[in-house]
């Protein structure tokens, strides 16, 4: 049997029939920071058995898209900042798919947990806040809670009050945000500056970076009814005759209010305390407006009874508060001459801004059955008062003002007209009393500084709160209205700190930074002062601070101990200070320093028998300090007329020994002056040795100029030598000749 063989190749053709598998050992649970893109979130791995492009994988993100992406190789990556604030969690969603015509795919679910950093700040659940106080509340009465979250984990907020002043009033608990009153405010006393607080509280993350949260505060302090009504007398006195008709007028009782004027708790009302007076309260009685008093019913009575009436003046405030005063009232025969009951009236303060027409107090002379006109017959001679010739009631006709007149005394008088029964007229005769009206000081004064603009000057070596200058501002006003509180007005830094501080109730200007290499620089800013301690009225001044050192300064030097000049310091430098005005309008001499002399090659010895007097001068168109030579030209050139105007001042034999530069710049000008013989005699050397050295640069040059000839002139005899003649040795000899025996 014959066979044969033949080779059969079978190609399997592969087919697209397996999925692609994501690695079950990678992990599936990722973490990423908030805030950063394009930061590695994971890898992920998907294998696919397949041959060819059925084999090849392919990535993508199938949710987030935006938020997520995937390169070639699996790695995962952030594809915009996450916000854990807003989303903390994502389930990722991964496929995987072959690179067939109809694709198999296979997805994963991924976990990523976003990890949270600082990145928010705490926010209050009002951006401003509003609240009422009453009152004369005692200290530590919560009014207001405040609330603030930071949305960031593990955050600790805590408050505190932003705006200084208010840390003086208001307390905030650091933790609950409650805000509590450290001192009774009295609405009174708050009321010229609208009894309302604005200020700021911060929330702070503590721990955290993120800037504090801010909110506003508004506290606005109610009126409680602090006073009680004041009779302008403890005791009225009235007359009636025996069978005066019921309505008869007897007198008027006056009661003031101190509250708010306008408000409910001033709006004073009479009433008779029947409980205290029933029998009188029976025949007479009070009108509820006025205050007059009046006869209840047609009188019958004896001549000489007394009757004893209690009348209330009470306010409509919450609570009602209410004073009492006694009308003493004599039944009597009628009579002609008038009687003031008192003869003198002492009525409450009138405040200076009371608006013409405010009521004084109420006069009352009587004069049984007689018709009583009322006047005023001395003090009164600018016309500041009036009276109602009918009903005695005292008003203002001007202005009042507390700084020019702080009492009046004025003389009233009553006349009465008789009226006979045949209707004849007879005289009048006529009864004085004296009225006192003292006026109440308003805050109707704004502060006044002594200067516009204050020049000062501080050195770059000044130590940190150090007094650098003092502003003073006075007022018209009396008491705590002429009290005041400065505080100043920097602008803005970078670095947000001040370059000074205040201190608030002196106004002494303190530095509050290192100045060191800022010479020549200054610092603009405004002082404010306020008067009733910050409570009033206000007003500002500019302050201009120039940085200087002791290249500013001079040192003026007199033969008196330190002690006299320091003493009289301030008359000193206001003669300095004049003289460099005639120069410099406006200029501002500043006193560094008071001590004693020093003096020898270091200015290491002392005399406190002399002293020495350390100054600069500020120019003010300039704001810089004036140049330590023209300051000298200006002192030393007038210093016999200085020195008359200082002897007076210094005592008998006093004077200005010498103007000169501070010890440190004269140390400096000697050290220079040393380095500069050395420079010179190293000069000197150095000429010497060049006039030694320019012989043998010439002699080198001369001999080097005769060699050339000498090579030249043998050059010349070689060429002239028959043709074919030996020269072996010439070329030798000419490099011999030439200075060079090599070839």
């Amino acid at each position: 049997m014959k066979t044969s063989t033949t080779t059969v190749n079978i190609v399997v053709t592969d087919v697209n029939d397996n999925d692609p598998t994501f690695d079950p050992f990678l992990p599936t649970n990722f973490t990423v920071p908030e805030e950063e893109a394009n930061v590695f979130v994971g890898q992920v791995k998907a294998l696919d058995p397949d041959s060819g492009a059925n084999g090849q994988v392919r990535y993508r993100v199938v949710n987030h898209v935006g938020l997520f992406r995937i390169n070639s190789n699996g790695s995962i990556f952030t594809a915009a900042r996450l916000d854990r604030e807003t989303q903390a969690h994502y389930d990722l969603i991964i496929e995987a798919s072959d690179g067939a015509v109809d694709p198999r795919r296979t997805a994963i679910t991924l976990s990523v947990e976003v990890l949270d950093i600082d990145d928010n700040s705490p926010v209050f659940s009002q951006a401003s806040y509003t609240a009422n106080l009453p009152e004369n509340s005692p200290a530590g009465t919560v009014f207001l809670q405040l609330s603030a979250v930071d949305v960031d984990l593990d955050s600790n907020v805590t408050y505190q009050i932003r705006t200084e002043e208010a840390k003086l009033l208001f307390s905030i608990h650091p933790i609950t945000g409650e805000l509590s009153v450290l001192q009774p405010l009295d609405f009174e006393d708050l009321s010229a500056a609208g009894a309302t607080y604005t200020f700021v509280v911060e929330a702070l993350d503590s721990g955290g970076l993120m800037p504090p949260g801010m909110a506003t505060v508004t506290v606005k302090i109610t009126d409680m009814n602090d006073f009680s009504p004041v009779f302008s007398q403890a005791l009225y006195h009235g007359m009636v005759a025996p069978d005066a008709d019921k309505g008869t007028f007897i007198t008027t009782v006056f009661a003031k209010d101190q509250d708010p004027p306008g408000s409910a708790a001033s709006h004073v009302r009479y009433r008779v305390d029947l409980d205290l007076s029933p029998y009188s309260g029976s025949i007479f009685d009070v009108e509820e407006d006025s205050g007059r008093v009046v006869t209840k019913v047609n009188l019958n009575e004896e001549p000489s009874m007394i009757f004893r009436l209690v009348i209330i003046a009470y306010d409509d405030g919450d609570p009602v508060k209410l004073n009492r005063t006694v009308v003493r009232i004599s039944v009597v025969q009628p009579s002609i001459i008038p009687t003031f009951t008192p003869e003198e009236y002492r009525f409450p303060l009138v405040s200076e801004n009371a608006p013409v027409g405010t009521v004084v107090g109420v006069i009352l002379a009587v004069a049984v059955n007689q018709t009583i006109v009322y006047s005023i017959v001395g003090g009164n001679e600018e016309g500041h008062f009036v009276v109602n010739n009918v009903t005695g009631v005292i008003s203002t006709a001007k202005p009042l003002d507390y700084e020019n007149i702080t009492e009046y005394v004025l003389r009233v008088q009553a006349d009465s007209m008789a009226i006979a029964l045949s209707n004849f007229n007879v005289a009048s005769k006529t009864n004085t009393g004296t009225v006192f009206v003292f006026v109440q000081d308003e805050n109707d004064h704004r502060p006044v500084f002594t200067r516009q603009l204050y020049l000062g000057g501080v050195a770059e070596d000044t130590k940190t709160f150090s007094s650098v200058l003092r502003v003073n501002a006075t007022d018209k006003d009396t008491g705590n209205y002429s009290a005041m509180l400065y505080k100043l007005i920097i602008p803005p830094t970078i670095d947000s700190q001040d370059a000074f501080v205040i201190e608030k109730y002196t106004g002494i200007i303190k530095s509050a930074i290192v100045y060191r290499n800022m010479r020549r620089s200054y610092f603009e800013f405004e002082v404010v002062a306020t008067d009733d301690y910050g409570a009033g009225l206000s007003s500002s001044a500019d302050v201009v601070i120039s940085v200087v050192n002791q290249l500013d300064m001079q040192v003026v030097v007199s033969n008196v101990p330190p002690a006299v000049v320091e003493e009289n310091k301030e008359q000193l430098i206001g003669i300095l200070e004049r003289y460099i005005q005639d120069q410099i309008p406006g200029a501002k001499v500043v006193v560094e320093s008071i001590g004693a002399r020093r003096h020898g090659d270091g200015f290491e010895l002392e005399d406190y028998t002399k002293s020495d007097l350390m100054v600069y001068a500020i120019d003010p168109l300039t704001n810089r300090a004036i140049s330590r030579q023209e300051l000298f030209k200006f002192l030393d050139g007038k210093l016999l007329d200085i020195n008359k105007e200082f002897q007076p001042h210094l005592g008998e034999g006093g004077r200005i020994l010498e103007i000169r530069s501070p010890d440190i710049v004269a140390s400096v000008k000697k050290a220079a002056q040393a380095v500069g013989y050395t420079e010179g005699a190293l000069l000197a050397l150095a000429i010497i040795i060049i006039l030694l050295c320019i012989p043998a640069i010439l002699i080198v040059m001369v001999t080097y100029n005769q060699r050339q000839a000498e090579c030249a002139k043998t050059a010349r005899i070689q060429m002239a030598l028959p043709a074919g003649k030996a020269a072996g040795a010439a070329p030798s000899n000419l490099y011999e000749e030439l200075g060079d025996s090599t070839m």
